[in-house]
């Protein structure tokens, strides 16, 4: 069904027009391209444009996405029907019924097709990182947390590192009906309609057709509200009464008031790369789990922790007090080790053998429980979570 009411409403007068343009080479937020009723007070979704999302989820080698409730399968360039049922591994009429097309239909580039049911997941033998359904980062498990810590650790000669694995929210299906079109349905769920074009790959007229599937893009910030105009000066509060207007100054002369004493912001802590790492202080949170020069310190989404430079052999201690969570490896054999603290706090440690504790021991702060593995160069990845999320480990080192 495509929207053919849009061409109306481009007959505008060049002066019109212009300004139009004007205006939106001038806006450095996102517009939806919705101009219906613009003219004439009519609804148009450049509100929802502002809604950020995030981006669609890369499919696996068949192109199929999974959730714990649906799958999708992305399309390729000059695929057909038929072809994609193949590839995923259903029957092409059986997938050309669920989705109201024919199985000799030529699909776009990056158009959903809905699945009847559920094929194979997603997993490294079909180009995918991990096993399993795309689930939200707060619900991986803490192996899988542990993997993805010494994916990020600088890289070993020896081969490059696996992609992070995909999380995010399981976005809304949503099956069109008669005369809806792209811009109702981007109204409906107030994301922009270039976003619903992108995850679902809709042609440059937002072409729909009646019984189609959509992903509705996952919103990430909502659309800012309006704003409220602030009261003119003197609309406000009444100014109270001071007490000097109703009750005499004392006779006695006040002294004069200290000066004030100027204060500096403490310094956040960071990682002196480069420099020897002291013995922590006895009030500080945790404890280098050894003493050596930092060699990388922390970036978020890039080292999502600090490298400390140590001598094969060295013991590696427990940065805090804690229960042991999870002791995998990767698989380039690396071994790592998670413990997990009070206050949803988890402390990683990679690049490590000889481990001397096992899953679900209680270790104390500064117990040896493994040694510096032997790499190049030999060093302790050392991470801090608060839950799932990477913090700065020298906010509780010092």
């Amino acid at each position: 069904m495509a929207d053919r009411t849009v061409s109306r409403h481009f007959g505008f007068r060049v002066g019109t027009s212009l300004s139009l343009l004007a205006l939106l080479a001038g806006c450095s937020e996102p517009i939806d391209i919705d101009m219906r009723g613009l003219m004439n007070g009519g609804f148009n979704t450049a509100d929802a444009a502002r809604a950020a999302t995030a981006p669609r989820p890369q499919p696996d080698d068949r192109g199929v996405i999974s959730y714990p409730n649906y799958q999708v399968a992305v399309a390729r360039r000059g695929d057909t029907l038929a072809q994609l049922a193949s590839r995923v591994g259903l029957p092409a009429d059986e997938l050309a019924r669920y989705n109201g097309v024919q199985t000799g239909d030529t699909l776009r580039a990056g158009e959903i097709i809905a699945l009847p049911r559920r094929v194979a997941e997603p997993s490294p033998a079909t180009g995918a990182v991990t096993t399993g359904p795309i689930r939200p980062a707060s619900e991986i498990d803490i192996t899988t947390l542990a993997s993805d810590a010494i994916d990020r650790s600088p890289a070993t000669p020896a081969a490059a590192r696996p992609a992070t694995p995909q999380t995010g929210a399981e976005p809304i299906r949503h099956q069109v009906k008669r005369g809806e079109t792209a811009f109702t349905i981007a109204r409906l769920y107030n994301v922009s309609v270039r976003s619903l074009a992108d995850w679902n790959g809709l042609d440059s007229s937002f072409t729909l057709r009646e019984g189609q599937y959509l992903l509705i893009p996952v919103v990430t910030a909502a659309a800012p509200r309006d704003e409220v105009t602030p009261p003119p000066p003197g609309a406000g509060s009444r100014t109270p009464e001071p007490p000097s207007a109703s009750l005499p100054l004392p006779d006695e002369p006040t002294p004069p008031a200290a000066a004030p004493v100027a204060t500096v912001a403490a310094a956040a802590p960071v990682a002196n790369v480069g420099n020897q790492t002291s013995a922590s202080a006895s009030n500080a949170a945790m404890a280098f789990p050894v003493q050596g020069s930092i060699i990388r310190e922390y970036s978020k989404g890039r080292n999502d922790g600090i490298d400390i430079g140590a001598s094969v052999g060295t013991a590696v201690k427990a940065a805090a007090s804690g229960q042991v969570a999870a002791i995998t490896r990767n698989t380039e054999g690396i071994n790592i080790l998670v413990i997990r603290h009070p206050d949803n706090l988890l402390t990683v440690y990679t690049h490590v053998d000889n481990i001397t504790v096992a899953k679900g021991d209680a270790v104390s702060r500064g117990q040896s429980i493994a040694k510096v593995a032997d790499f190049e160069p030999s060093r302790v990845h050392f991470e801090v979570r608060k839950g799932f999320d990477s913090v700065d480990p020298m906010d509780y080192l010092r």
